[in-house]
C-alpha cells in the first residue's frame, strides 16, 4: 500500500498467543474462577498465572519481529508500544489509558486476589464504555462476559487456559524456541509442585527449595520493560533475567530442546528478528519506502517458506489412515 509520500504503510505487527493448560472444570467464565475448583487446581491456577506473568517480559525480548510501524523505523518493540501502549513511556497504544483491560495485571497472592483483579478490569472497561457512549447491554448482546473483556498480556481464556499474549508473530523456529521455553517452565512449576513467588527487590528468577522467586511486578512492569523494549537482550538487565529463566526451564526432562539451541547459547548474541532485519537495513531516513518495503517482505516470505520446508522435512505429517481403526 503507498500513500501521497511514497511511503510503506502497513503496520504488520501481530502476536502469537500461547495457552497454558489447567485442570478441567478451574475456570468458569462467569466469575473467573469455579466454585467448584478443588484447592490443588487453585493452587496450580495461581502458580501458573503469576509465572506467566513473570515471563512476559521475556516474550517481548525473545521475539521483537519488526522495526517499523506505519512505514516508520521506531527502534522500539512496535507490537508492544503500539498494542499496549504506555502512558510512563510515552507510548502511545491501543491501551494507553486503560491499562486495566489491555496491560499487564499484577500477579495475585491468592485466587480471591485473582477474581478480584477480573472483576476490577471488568468495571473498568464498563466505565470506558459509558465515557464512550456506548450503552453496556450491546457488549452483553454481543456475548461479552467477564473474561471476554480481557485483552491483556496475560490473562483467564474462557477456553479454561491461562493466556500468554506477549509474543511477537515470528518465524517457525522463534515461536517454536519460545513456546518449549514456556511449556518446559510451565511443566517444572507443575511437577516440582512449587510456589511462584514475587519478591521484594528481585531482577531474576531464583529457584530455593520449593519457592521460585520472581521478579516483582513494579520492576517487571518498569524499568525491565522499558529496557526489553527499547534495548533487549543487549540490556544487562535482561540479559540476567532472560539466562535466569533459561537455568531454570532447562532441566534433563526439558521437551523440545532442539529448539532451544539458539536460546541457550549466549544470551547477549543472540539475535531478534527485528535486529537481522535492521542490520541488513541502511537508509538513508527513517522513513521506509515502498519498494524497500516490499523487498524485505519478498525475503521474509521465502524465509519462512524455507523454515516450514525445513520442519517438514524434519517432521514429516504422518498420514490420517495410519495407524486408524
Amino acid at each position: 500500500m503507498e500513500d501521497t509520500t511514497g511511503l510503506f504503510t502497513p503496520v504488520g505487527n501481530t502476536g502469537t498467543h500461547l495457552h497454558l493448560d489447567l485442570p478441567e472444570g478451574t475456570i468458569d467464565p462467569r466469575v473467573g474462577i469455579s466454585y467448584n475448583a478443588t484447592a490443588a487446581a487453585r493452587a496450580e491456577l495461581l502458580n501458573i498465572y503469576n509465572l506467566a506473568t513473570a515471563m512476559d517480559t521475556a516474550l517481548i525480548s525473545l521475539s521483537r519481529a519488526c522495526p517499523f510501524y506505519e512505514g516508520q523505523a521506531t527502534r522500539i518493540a512496535a507490537h508492544t508500544a503500539h498494542y499496549r501502549g504506555s502512558e510512563a513511556f510515552g507510548w502511545d497504544g491501543v491501551y494507553t489509558e486503560l491499562p486495566q483491560v489491555g496491560g499487564l495485571q499484577p500477579y495475585a497472592a491468592s485466587a480471591e486476589e485473582l477474581v478480584q483483579l477480573q472483576f476490577a478490569r471488568y468495571y473498568a472497561w464498563l466505565e470506558a464504555m459509558d465515557r464512550a457512549g456506548v450503552e453496556r447491554h450491546l457488549f452483553q448482546k454481543a456475548g461479552g462476559s467477564l473474561l471476554k473483556a480481557a485483552w491483556n498480556r496475560v490473562r483467564l481464556n474462557p477456553l479454561g487456559t491461562v493466556e500468554m499474549r506477549g509474543t511477537d508473530s515470528n518465524y517457525p523456529e522463534v515461536t517454536l524456541a519460545i513456546a518449549a521455553l514456556v511449556y518446559n517452565a510451565a511443566d517444572r512449576v507443575r511437577r516440582e509442585n512449587l510456589t511462584v513467588r514475587p519478591t521484594e527487590g528481585a531482577r531474576t528468577f531464583v529457584l530455593k527449595g520449593d519457592r521460585l522467586f520472581v521478579p516483582e511486578y513494579k520492576y517487571l512492569n518498569g524499568e525491565l520493560l522499558y529496557a526489553a523494549a527499547t534495548e533487549g537482550v543487549k540490556s544487562p538487565a535482561v540479559a540476567a533475567y532472560l539466562e535466569s529463566i533459561l537455568r531454570f526451564a532447562l532441566t534433563d526432562k526439558s521437551a523440545g530442546v532442539e529448539y532451544l539451541t539458539k536460546l541457550s547459547s549466549a544470551i547477549e548474541d543472540y539475535q531478534t528478528t527485528e535486529s537481522e532485519i535492521w542490520r541488513d537495513f541502511a537508509p538513508a531516513t527513517a522513513q521506509l519506502a515502498q519498494e524497500e518495503g516490499l523487498r524485505l517482505v519478498r525475503e521474509s516470505c521465502n524465509k519462512l517458506a524455507e523454515q516450514v520446508e525445513s520442519l517438514y522435512r524434519q517432521h514429516p505429517a504422518v498420514p490420517a489412515s495410519i495407524g486408524s481403526t
